[in-house]
């Protein structure tokens, strides 16, 4: 996360502090609102919330990009990601994705070899664990661990893993796992 990143950031949980209220609330009332014009949605936050108009325009800001479809950007890591021999699991990486995107709102991160996704915290992370399998890294705890759900030693990215060589892995059980983590970071 570069400073600029980190300064919005900050900014962002200081609105927060300030309002008493989530992200997801404050993006409630921007949608209830029906406003869709970045200095309308700024006045309003303004005006209903008292932020000053550094604060209200950087959370209009940031609304506004989370509506954006994934940009060409993102696509040109996915790109990246799944080059050459680890093309083929890019259907994988979709499938999932797709069955994540209807648990609900999330931040999609793309890095370097693998995509990170977040709420309040990271929650999980796809990307290629090797050319054939596709990994999966859950943040969640209290889990049992077993041969498909393998532990991760404290301190890493996330604390369990799986990894899926087909489709057709993707299925509750996973699902089940990526719902708990999804619902532990938000």
């Amino acid at each position: 996360m570069n400073s600029i990143d980190k300064a919005t950031q900050t900014q962002l949980t200081n609105i927060q502090a300030k309002t008493g209220k989530t992200l997801e609330q404050l993006y409630d009332l921007i949608r209830a609102s029906g406003l869709a014009k970045t200095g309308e949605i700024r006045d309003m936050l303004k005006t209903t919330l008292g932020l000053g108009h550094g604060d209200a325009n950087a959370l209009a800001l940031t609304y506004k990009t989370s509506l954006e479809a994934p940009s060409a950007k993102n696509d040109d890591v996915l790109d990246e990601i799944y080059a050459g021999a680890k093309a083929g699991l890019r259907v994988i990486h979709e499938q999932v994705m797709s069955e994540i995107a209807k648990l609900g709102d999330f931040e999609i991160a793309p890095k370097k070899g693998y995509v990170s996704l977040r709420r309040k915290k990271q929650f999980a992370m796809l990307g290629p664990g090797t050319k054939q399998r596709l990994e999966v890294g859950l943040n969640m705890k209290g889990v049992a661990a077993n041969e498909r759900l393998q532990e991760m030693p404290a301190g890493g990215m996330c604390q369990y893993k799986v990894f899926l060589s087909s489709i057709a892995e993707v299925d509750q059980e996973l699902m089940d796992w990526v719902r708990q983590a999804y619902d532990s970071a938000g």
